[in-house]
């Protein structure tokens, strides 16, 4: 990183200020618009800041996982195989979110390994349709994710309806750590439009959706089955933000998305491995 982002990330660590925003409610409005397509209501749209986002995701996110971990478990009970019910369940997910993490996957897996660099890769990043890798990337996070959601549910869907939710607010807490530790590459788009984010919106928002996340899953992986899943998603989350750090020098929207995709995978693998066994 060079030393205008070394300043700019020290800036930023420095920053323990509370967010701006004692407003819960108004706070989770402001992320339930950034993150997905469900209605918030006629209150005016206010500009997105990261730090409020950050401290209202993990209840945005129960909030958004509701309706797919619903249809999950319904169809489930309702005889529909376990496979079948996964599809449509993370096909409803998709409609809620706008597959936001899943188009940024593809963005990310086509301008990180398609250009040869910095600048040629921001610039596919930028670009909205997808190329072989981004496809290809689309189809092995939908695929993983539906395959690990039929396996737990083929042997209790009510953990995995209740792991589904928790896995996917971790990782979209988890999935800031790009804006954390990295400035913006471009000085424009969605990464710099949300502001910057602090250590203390950082930290507390991950600690809020892991508190969440152990009520809810701990019960079927056990504490130390959690455990293993946050380790490796932590172990994850520094590498991706180390690539992209080297690759494109900084954060951009998509990278924070394909993160978030990336991290709920890993999650739900190693839950599907404490419940599965």
């Amino acid at each position: 990183m060079n030393d205008d982002n070394n300043g700019a990330q020290n800036a930023r660590n420095d920053n323990l200020s509370p967010p701006e925003s004692g407003n819960l409610f108004a706070d989770m409005v402001m992320a339930l618009r950034f993150y997905s397509r469900l209605p918030t209501g006629s209150s005016p749209h206010e500009v997105p800041s990261l730090n409020r986002i950050a401290m209202a995701v993990p209840l945005a996110s129960l909030i958004m996982g509701l309706p797919g971990a619903a249809v999950l478990f319904i169809c489930v009970l309702g005889g529909m195989p376990p496979l079948f019910s996964a599809v449509l369940a993370v096909a409803v997910f998709a409609v809620i979110t706008g597959a936001m993490s899943e188009d940024a996957a593809a963005d990310a897996a086509d301008g990180l390994f398609g250009g040869a660099s910095p600048e040629r890769r921001l610039e596919i990043l930028k670009d909205s349709r997808h190329g072989t890798y981004g496809v290809l990337a689309i189809v092995f996070v939908v695929g993983l994710k539906v395959s690990a959601l039929a396996a737990i549910a083929a042997v209790n869907v009510f953990a995995a309806a209740l792991i589904w939710m928790a896995a996917g607010m971790i990782a979209r807490s988890g999935s800031l750590y790009v804006a954390f530790r990295l400035a913006p590459a471009r000085k424009t788009g969605a990464a710099a439009a949300v502001g910057e984010l602090s250590r203390n919106a950082f930290v507390l928002g991950l600690v809020f959706a892991s508190i969440i996340g152990v009520v809810l899953a701990a019960r079927f992986t056990g504490l130390m089955g959690l455990g293993v899943g946050l380790a490796l998603a932590a172990a994850v989350a520094w590498g991706w933000t180390r690539l992209c750090e080297r690759l494109v020098g900084g954060s951009t929207g998509d990278l924070i998305g394909a993160l978030q995709a990336l991290l709920e995978i890993v999650l739900l693998g190693t839950f599907m491995r404490m419940v599965v066994g």
